[in-house]
């Protein structure tokens, strides 16, 4: 079952009121065991979320059945580790099935893309207790959306949102943008700074009275995720669901796994692109008159276009599934030394599929001809969708912490943008 305008469930973005709480889970999600069987999973569940896609994107309907069957199918568990009863994927698997996904619907994958970092921020930062009940949370099926950006503050990583302890309770009040996934979830993580100036998750219910989810997100690229704002005024968790953020204070692989799931959606929105672009040509592109030539698929330089794309696609997924295992061995053996590799090799991934996503989404046209710009293809949603999801921080950065750290040894500062 996918959405369709007839379905009376149908929610549109864009709204400026708030969200009510997606039900919760009523039967526990799927346990997907391996690297193998996770990758399975994604490639049944890419075939439904493509036949949807376009009409979603155009209509802005909200994937609110793709997303339950996503959670549902164990896919939002496979990086809890197994000592909690998950997968514990390759970081290079993990990527291969965000892209999977991405290909499909990139808004779908991303909406997944903040649980997913959430679950190893459990790992390196939860108590015993945390770990057994909020991985205990994943695997039943729910979904981490999050809080984490704010609109109005100087700079990206600076939060103005706060807590105080009170009691057995924490009480948080701020106001958060850009939140994937919060619309959706069913425990939002905000990120919250305390008396002593430290950051931490804080895990509410989607529920909780004072948490207001804004369906508002209006970007012309990555229609549905509903990226929209989350306002908090006075929301009281329990204390216990307070997780001091010490990831970035050590050499940890947190940068880098936020920074894969990126890259492996920009990864997914260049090979739908590109998988659009050739069967544009194949079907309905016709041959310039100067090439002589029958068919669109004939014309040469066409054919090289197509092969320069291919090979640039194909050195971008190389270096996202290096950058996965450099992840998984720092992950077993953190130090200075081999987080850096890691977080070089994330990075170096990142830029090619930044760089591929936008050229393939654009060459799109170029090559397919003046018909693929019509409105019932539309086809511009690739490059809508690359252009957005590219900006979550700025390339230009990376080649300089990759430059650095060739010659002169400085390793890339820790933070979730690294």
């Amino acid at each position: 079952m996918t959405t369709s305008l007839s379905d009376p469930a149908a929610v549109r973005v864009n709204s400026p009121e708030p969200f009510a709480a997606r039900p919760r889970p009523t039967t526990p999600a799927h346990i997907i065991r391996d690297d193998a069987e996770a990758i399975a999973v994604a490639r049944q569940l890419a075939i439904r979320f493509a036949q949807g896609a376009a009409l979603r994107d155009r209509e802005g309907l909200l994937p609110l059945a793709e997303v339950d069957a996503y959670s549902q199918s164990g896919l939002w568990g496979i990086n809890v580790p197994k000592a909690y009863g998950g997968a514990g994927v390759s970081y290079a698997t993990l990527a291969e099935v965000i892209k999977i996904i991405a290909e499909a619907d990139s808004s779908i994958a991303q909406i997944t893309q903040n649980h997913l970092a959430i679950n190893l921020h459990i790992a390196l930062d939860g108590s015993e207790a945390q770990k057994q009940e909020l991985f205990g949370l994943v695997l039943q099926g729910y979904r981490f959306g999050n809080a984490f950006s704010e609109l109005n503050s100087k700079t990206v990583a600076a939060f103005e949102t706060r807590y105080q302890l009170d009691g057995d309770s924490a009480v948080v009040n701020g106001e958060k943008f850009y939140t994937t996934g919060a619309l959706l979830a069913h425990i939002v993580p905000i990120v919250a700074v305390g008396e002593d100036g430290v950051g931490a998750l804080v895990f509410a219910d989607r529920d909780t009275p004072g948490l207001s989810v804004i369906n508002n997100w209006s970007s012309f690229g990555q229609r549905t995720t509903a990226s929209g704002g989350v306002k908090i005024e006075q929301v009281r968790v329990p204390a216990s669901r307070v997780l001091p953020i010490a990831a970035f204070d050590t050499p940890t692989v947190a940068g880098p796994v936020s920074q894969i799931i990126q890259a492996a959606i920009d990864g997914g929105i260049a090979r739908a692109a590109l998988a659009d672009t050739i069967e544009f040509i194949r079907s309905q592109s016709r041959p310039w008159l100067d090439s002589g030539k029958d068919k669109a698929a004939d014309d040469p330089f066409t054919v090289s276009a197509i092969g320069l794309l291919e090979i640039r696609l194909h050195a971008a997924e190389a270096l996202l599934e290096k950058a996965g295992r450099l992840i998984d061995a720092a992950l077993a053996q953190p130090d200075e030394s081999s987080v850096a590799l890691a977080t070089v090799a994330t990075a170096e991934a990142k830029v090619l599929t930044t760089e591929i996503a936008i050229e393939a989404s654009n060459k799109l046209f170029e090559l397919a001809g003046t018909r693929a710009t019509l409105i019932a293809h539309n086809l511009d949603r690739h490059w809508r969708n690359a252009r957005v999801h590219t900006l979550h921080d700025p390339v230009r950065w990376k080649y300089f912490h990759i430059g650095n750290y060739y010659l002169n040894h400085i390793a890339p500062p820790r933070h979730p943008w690294n």
